[in-house]
């Protein structure tokens, strides 16, 4: 087997590269080893031997070769998962013969087992001697290129499998994912919030205003919607007595896809009786620093290019920003913006560059200086308060009946989470979502929610997460592809 380095030697073809590794295959076959293995019991993943590491302790340890150094009749390789890696060393002294035969038919990307001691090589590397080799999945296809790695972003996200095997860097994002997700949980478990679930498929797709996915029940003959949102349930739940309340899964939105978008996407909402807007917002910011504190190595959040310069750094330093919708728009558009008429506003936004559509209301025209020149230039914490109540037909309108009593947390150009004190009086919600819906009340409307509410919701105050947005800002990372592990892409020819 040649060493794991670059070389002047024309390269084979992937399909060259097969066969050899299928006259391999053949090989152990012709053994007795099964190439393809069995259970194998281990006292260590590679990670943990590494962080765990002291000299002189047997270990059994299985994982993909990634990297292999042959020098004749010692070797080093590199063994490793998607948590962690070490060094292994192979001696062909040290090793019967048929373990050695069994070696020279590994490659790069086989998943073996493999028993021994542990001891620091003289460069200082902590390693783990082989005494024993197990094959337990023979790679038919090779690795990305070692020393160039996946290249590609389409390839990446189209072949995540690759991606993993290739980019220890890509492999940390998702560990780190699961491991922020899991601690989400904890934070809410700690204050007494108990998990639920709703349903994914409804016959009416409420809790916000987006385009669903339509399907059909055969056996009930009924159209049915994937969910935009949870919502509606979960405050069926808050009526039936349930005072804390989360739910994290996916919704389902039928609408376009960018780095900030993808059509399925992770969501945490979570309902407490007798709260505000203001109680949940002190939640949110108190659970993100924790996260970044816990995983990220502090409140200072670096993102960076694809060259890894760094474009910004995101202050998560507490107390966050809190600061008035109007005064922001302000701000960005002139303090007469509110004042002038609602045809002297479009104008305005012709001047300001904003692109606007002839069918947008007055209230949708404002709000799109607010996205385009607010929120996406807003990198470090902001929560956004006295939100237009035409935005949000599910929150309390605070006195005056002009603005409804939430908060819109905005980092790194984006919304992070909305949070509201929930409307509770069923004629006022009949009323709003009424209207909201256009003249499509029986499609858009779920009055048996209303109906639901007419039993007595209790004050309350509620929060969505979107958890992809959340991680990218957490992780640095520049769109949403490289935090949702199989992003839907369109179909190539």
């Amino acid at each position: 087997m040649s060493a794991d380095a670059p070389s002047n030697q024309p390269k084979s073809t992937v399909e060259e590269l097969i066969a050899v590794r299928r006259e391999k295959l053949g090989k152990l076959r012709e053994m007795g080893h099964d190439p393809y293995g069995q259970a194998f019991e281990t006292t260590h993943t590679p990670g943990q031997l590494k962080a765990e590491f002291e000299n002189d302790l047997p270990a059994t340890i299985a994982g993909r070769v990634e990297a292999i150094r042959d020098f004749g009749k010692s070797v080093f390789c590199t063994l490793g998962d998607a948590e962690g890696r070490i060094q292994i060393y192979l001696n062909k002294k040290q090793l019967s013969e048929e373990q050695w035969e069994v070696y020279q038919c590994l490659d790069m990307g086989d998943w073996i087992g493999v028993a021994g001691t542990t001891f620091t090589t003289g460069k200082g590397e902590p390693s783990l001697q082989v005494a024993e080799v197990t094959v337990l999945s023979k790679a038919l296809r090779p690795m990305p290129d070692k020393w160039q790695g996946l290249t590609d972003r389409e390839t990446k996200y189209r072949k995540r499998h690759l991606d993993l095997m290739s980019n220890a860097d890509s492999a940390e994002v998702f560990v780190t994912r699961s491991r922020m997700v899991a601690e989400i949980r904890n934070f809410l478990h700690e204050r007494d919030y108990l998990e639920v679930e709703t349903p994914m498929l409804q016959s009416v797709a409420g809790g916000a205003a987006a385009r669903p996915f339509e399907t059909h029940h055969n056996a009930l003959n009924m159209a049915l919607t994937m969910r935009i949102a949870p919502e509606l349930f979960l405050k069926r739940l808050l009526v039936g007595g349930f005072t804390k309340i989360f739910e994290l899964n996916r919704n389902f939105r039928n609408e376009g896809i960018s780095r900030r978008h993808n059509p399925e996407f992770t969501m945490l909402e979570a309902y407490q009786a007798f709260a505000d807007f203001e109680i949940m917002a002190e939640m949110v910011e108190e659970m993100t620093c924790h996260l970044a504190e816990k995983f990220c190595g502090g409140l200072q959040i670096e993102h960076k290019d694809e060259e890894g310069n760094v474009t910004r750094t995101i202050n998560l330093e507490r107390p966050w920003k809190r600061a008035n919708y109007h005064d922001l728009v302000k701000e960005v558009a002139g303090d007469d913006f509110f004042d002038i008429t609602p045809e002297a506003r479009r104008a305005k936004c012709g001047e300001l560059g904003v692109q606007i559509s002839e069918g947008m209301e007055d209230y949708e025209v404002i709000q799109q200086v607010f996205e385009k020149k607010v929120e996406e230039h807003t990198f470090d914490p902001c929560f956004v308060t006295r939100v237009p109540s035409e935005l949000i037909p599910l929150a309390k309108v605070t006195p005056g009946g002009k603005t409804v009593e939430v908060y819109e947390l905005i980092i790194n150009g984006q919304e992070i989470s909305p949070g509201y004190s929930e409307l509770n009086d069923p004629d006022v919600q009949r009323e709003r979502l009424e209207h909201q819906a256009g003249g499509e009340e029986e499609q858009l409307v779920d009055y048996d929610f209303i109906e639901t509410l007419e039993h007595g919701m209790p004050p309350a105050g509620g929060i969505g997460i979107g958890i992809d947005r959340l991680i990218m800002m957490l992780t640095g990372a520049p769109t949403i592809r490289d935090v949702v592990l199989f992003p839907l892409l369109k179909k190539k020819d």
